[in-house]
């Protein structure tokens, strides 16, 4: 034992998350009684439809409580399969799918049978806070590719070109991003898509925001543009945003046979299947066809943004960048001279508004806004944020 610590020294390298730091000081002065108006919730503030919920109670009822293939049932990965061709143009057969316990399940899976001690893994800034955690519990090295926000926080090619080293094993995409909302067009993916392959790069397409896309844009999956780029890009979705089932921890992936065979062996020896219950619910999201739920909600989504941002128009000290997708706000706060974290600590001691600072995801001059909460609640928030920066 090395002196000075009983922990294994991968830990050294793990940041505490500043998404869990913000929400746990708001959820004690709510306990304390305090009136406190959230913007930093990094889930969906809809229901589970109930048809949804149904399934897991007659799944409960019909004794479906037992292990199943540490992959996942053959009847959700069939529908999984189906999915993936209907909606992204992909075609992955059952072996090549893996059902975990959730799309951060999925990519840390990936990230293990990818990664080896030394290599890098480009990640675009900002990014999503566990993304560079992930990489250093695998012994590999993080290399962040910087963005800009005139080009909405995207990385372009030259961007990616100068970022190849020798070393560099993977790139992260994460389109619908969090937390800047930008979606990735098809003509910036196929230039993606020609570097990754000609430099032999794998790549982990994070597309669990696929459904929450605004105006009319198209998503795109990299991995469909190509067989080149097919047989490096491993897709992950699930069903956390697009059916409002955070709880549930269903994500899966679609991958090339040797990769989904990798990330089988690895479930296989550590969290075995998801919940046999949660797979029946995933099984009724993924087969409903007329329920419109996640088009509605992405509606409502995309109005709540647009009162966001008609609001912070009007605070000289913050800026925006117009999200495309997803449920957050990127938002510049360089003008106030202060640092993401003080600036987070202060609005929720002083306006009691939570919201999560922007260090975490690589971005110190901005903060994160969720717009994952009722209107009524977005009212009053903009109102205490406008008027707390106005004394600033």
């Amino acid at each position: 034992m090395r002196e000075g610590s009983r922990l294994a020294r991968r830990l050294d390298k793990i940041n505490p998350s500043s998404t869990l730091a913000i929400t746990s000081r708001a959820k004690k002065l709510k306990a304390e009684g305090k009136n406190v108006i959230s913007f930093a919730a990094g889930e969906p503030d809809f229901d589970t439809p109930d048809f949804i919920k149904d399934a897991a109670v007659e799944a409960i009822k019909s004794g479906f409580t037992k292990y199943t293939p540490s992959t996942g049932t053959p009847e959700l990965k069939k529908l999984i399969c189906e999915k993936f061709n209907r909606d992204n143009g992909l075609d992955y057969k059952p072996e090549q799918v893996v059902v975990s316990c959730g799309a951060k399940h999925s990519i840390f899976n990936t990230m293990l049978v990818l990664v080896d001690p030394g290599d890098e893994v480009l990640i675009p800034s900002p990014y999503w806070v566990s993304y560079p955690e992930m990489v250093n519990l695998c012994g590999g090295k993080p290399r962040f590719i910087k963005t800009f926000s005139g080009d909405s926080f995207k990385i372009t090619p030259k961007a990616l070109e100068r970022n190849v080293r020798a070393k560099t094993k993977l790139l992260v995409l994460n389109s619908p991003s969090n937390p800047s909302g930008c979606v990735y067009e098809r003509r910036e993916l196929l230039e993606i898509a020609e570097i990754c392959a000609r430099k032999n790069i794998f790549v982990i397409s994070d597309e669990i925001y696929e459904n929450i896309i605004f105006d009319n844009l198209k998503h795109e999956s990299i991995a469909a543009l190509n067989p080149e780029i097919y047989s490096l890009a491993v897709t992950v979705n699930g069903l956390s945003k697009s059916h409002s089932m955070t709880g549930w921890r269903i994500g899966y992936l679609g991958a090339p046979p040797d990769i989904a065979e990798a990330v089988s062996r690895v479930q296989d020896h550590s969290t075995s299947n998801p919940s046999s219950i949660s797979q029946k619910a995933a099984q009724a999201a993924l087969a409903d066809t007329s329920s419109g739920f996640s088009k509605k909600m992405a509606a409502e989504f995309q109005s709540r943004r647009d009162y966001i941002v008609e609001r912070l128009r009007k605070i000289r000290k913050m800026s925006y960048i117009l999200p495309q997708g997803a449920f957050y706000i990127f938002c510049g706060i360089s003008k106030t001279k202060l640092d993401s974290a003080v600036f987070a600590a202060r609005m929720l001691d002083e306006a009691l508004v939570a919201v999560i600072p922007g260090c975490g995801f690589g971005k110190d001059d901005y903060i994160r806004m969720s717009f994952a909460t009722g209107m009524k609640q977005i009212e009053e928030g903009m109102n205490r944020i406008e008027n707390w920066v106005n004394t600033l």
